[in-house]
C-alpha cells in the first residue's frame, strides 16, 4: 500500500522504506548513506513535516526557480567601446547566483546606473515596475535616462531567467519572431560614394530598409550655399562646448540654406535613390541646425525622392513648430530618440505633430515604458520605429520590445560595418540574418557575453570588468518628492 507521505517521496525522486530498490541494494544504501551525511536520518526523515522533508531534500538544488526569493545584491559595469563610441554594460546580481544584464545608453557614462545601486539592493528584481517607479525620478532626457533604463533592461534579464521565459513573453507575448532593422549610413564625401555603400548594404549585406545621413556639414566651404556659415563652423555639429555649434538649438543659429545649397543635398538623395531603386525605404537624418522655415524648404526639395521620414529636423521639445513642419511637407516626420518617459511623447501624438515616433530603449523608459509608448501611439494610428546605436545587450532589448509591439516599423542598426559586433555575445542563433534579427527563444534577453571579446574591446581609460562597486552600496540622501 503506498502512503500520502510515500507519494510525496516518490514525486522527489526518492524511494520510501517500503519501495523496492530499482536494481541492487546498492540503491537503498547509497540514499540512507546520502541522507545521513545530509544531515537527516532516514528514520527522522519519514516521520518529519512534509515542508521539512521537501527542505532538505531540495537543499542542494539550484534555487534559480525561486523568483519570490530573489534579492539584488550588487550592480557592476564594464564600458565596451562600439566603434569610437563608449557602451557602459551592467550586470545586477542576486542571492541565486543569476544575473541580468542592461546597457546605459551608448555616449553616457556608467555612473547614472551606479548611483542607483543602493536604491535597489536587497528588491526582488522581478518587481520590474515598482523598482521602475523607485529610480525614475533620477532619469531625465537624452543620455541622463541611461542608467534607469539600463537597469530596467538587467530587471528584465534576470525576471526572464528567474521565470524561463524570453523577454518579450513577460510584455504580453510577441507580435513577430523576426524584427526588420534599418542600416544607418553615416554621411560620406560625395553623392556617388554615398550611393555605393547604400547599394552594398542592400545587395551585399541584405537591408530591406535605409537610412542616410545628409547635411550641412557637406555644404561647408561651398560658396552660396549657406547664409551664416562664416560665423558658424557647420561641420562641428557633435561640438557640445559651450555657445558653439553643436550646442546652439536650431531655432537660435540663424543658418539659411540657398537654392545652391539644396540642390547640391538633393543629388546626395538622388544618387541613393537611382543606387537602390524606390522598392527600399529610405529614410534620413542629421541635417544640421537651422529653423523651422529651412526644415520646411528642405522637406520639399526631397519630396520626389519618397523618403520615409524626415528624423530630428529641430529639437523634439518644440511641439507646436513640429506640427507646423508636418502640416507643411508630405514627407512623413519623426522625432523621439532623446524624449525621457511617455509624458512627452504623448504630447506629441495628441497634438498629431509628428507622423511617426521614434523612442530610444534606452533614453525612453526601458522595454516597459517603450511599449506604453507604441501601444498609445498605435491606439492613435501612428507608427513607431525605434532608435538603436549600442551593443547586442540594448539590442536585444529592443529586439524583445519590438517583437511584443504591433505598430512597429523597423530598428536601427547602427553597427553594420563593425565586424566584431555580434561577437561581443554568445548566442546559438545569429542575432541578424538577411536585414533581419532574430527573436531569440532563451530567457531573458536571450544573450550572455563573450568574455574574451569584451576584454579585447573595454574602454581604454576604464578597463575594469564587472569589478565590486562596494562604494555605492550606500543611500546617502533623502530622495521622497513629497512632504
Amino acid at each position: 500500500m503506498t502512503t500520502p507521505s510515500h507519494q510525496f517521496l516518490d514525486k522527489l525522486g526518492l524511494k520510501s522504506a517500503n519501495s523496492k530498490p530499482e536494481s541492487t541494494g546498492k540503491g537503498r544504501r547509497d540514499f540512507i548513506k546520502n541522507a545521513c551525511f545530509g544531515g537527516l536520518t532516514l528514520g527522522a526523515m519519514m516521520n518529519a513535516p512534509l515542508e521539512d522533508v521537501l527542505a532538505h531534500s531540495t537543499q542542494n538544488v539550484n534555487r534559480a526557480s525561486s523568483p519570490s526569493d530573489l534579492k539584488i545584491t550588487d550592480v557592476r559595469y564594464a564600458v565596451v567601446m562600439r566603434g569610437k563610441g563608449r557602451c557602459p554594460i551592467i550586470r545586477i546580481d542576486t542571492n541565486q547566483g543569476i544575473y541580468g544584464l542592461g546597457e546605459v545608453r551608448d555616449g553616457a557614462t556608467w555612473r547614472y546606473a551606479l548611483f542607483l545601486k543602493s536604491r535597489i539592493l536587497g528588491m526582488n528584481p522581478c518587481n520590474v515596475e515598482m523598482i521602475f517607479k523607485r529610480i525614475k525620478q533620477f532619469g531625465f532626457h537624452g543620455r541622463q535616462a541611461g542608467g534607469v533604463c539600463g537597469v530596467e533592461m538587467a530587471l528584465w534579464d534576470l525576471a526572464g531567467k528567474a521565470y524561463g521565459v524570453p523577454a518579450y513573453q513577460l510584455l504580453g507575448g510577441k507580435y513577430r519572431s523576426k524584427v526588420r532593422l534599418y542600416a544607418d549610413t553615416p554621411r560620406a564625401n560625395s553623392p556617388e560614394e554615398f550611393a555605393a555603400k547604400m547599394k552594398d548594404r542592400v545587395e551585399n549585406k541584405g537591408y530591406t530598409f535605409l537610412k542616410m545621413d545628409f547635411g550641412i556639414g557637406s555644404l561647408k566651404g561651398i560658396p552660396g550655399t549657406l547664409v551664416n556659415a562664416d560665423f558658424w563652423d557647420v561641420g562641428k555639429q557633435w561640438d557640445a562646448h559651450p555657445l558653439s555649434y553643436g550646442d546652439t538649438e536650431h531655432a537660435f543659429t540663424q543658418i539659411q540654406i540657398t537654392d545652391k545649397g539644396l540642390n547640391i543635398l538633393a543629388e546626395y538623395v538622388a544618387a541613393v535613390r537611382e543606387a537602390v531603386g524606390y522598392d527600399i525605404p529610405l529614410a534620413s537624418d542629421h541635417y544640421g541646425h537651422f529653423d523651422l522655415n529651412n526644415a520646411i524648404r528642405l522637406g520639399r526639395a526631397v519630396e520626389p525622392y519618397r523618403l520615409a521620414w524626415l528624423e530630428d529636423m529641430i529639437p523634439w521639445k518644440y511641439t507646436d513648430q513640429w506640427k507646423e513642419i508636418t502640416q507643411a511637407i508630405e514627407t512623413p516626420t519623426l522625432t523621439g530618440e532623446d524624449i525621457y518617459l511617455k509624458e512627452e511623447f504623448i504630447k506629441l501624438i495628441d497634438n498629431r505633430a509628428v507622423d511617426i515616433v521614434h523612442p530610444d530603449l534606452a533614453s525612453s523608459g526601458g522595454l516597459l515604458e517603450t511599449k506604453k509608448i507604441g501601444d498609445y501611439a498605435e491606439e492613435r494610428g501612428i507608427a513607431m520605429a525605434m532608435h538603436f546605436a549600442g551593443t547586442p545587450i540594448s539590442f536585444m532589448a529592443n529586439v524583445h520590445c519590438a517583437a511584443a509591439t504591433q505598430n512597429f516599423i523597423a530598428l536601427e542598426h547602427h553597427s553594420v560595418d563593425l565586424d566584431y559586433w555580434e561577437d561581443l555575445v554568445i548566442t546559438d542563433t545569429p542575432l541578424i540574418e538577411k536585414g533581419f534579427a532574430n527573436v531569440l527563444e532563451k530567457p531573458g534577453l536571450g544573450v550572455d557575453l563573450n568574455e574574451e571579446v569584451v576584454r579585447q574591446h573595454l574602454d581604454p581609460e576604464d578597463q575594469s570588468y564587472f569589478r565590486a562597486t562596494k562604494e555605492w552600496d550606500v543611500v546617502r540622501s533623502w530622495d521622497r518628492l513629497w512632504s
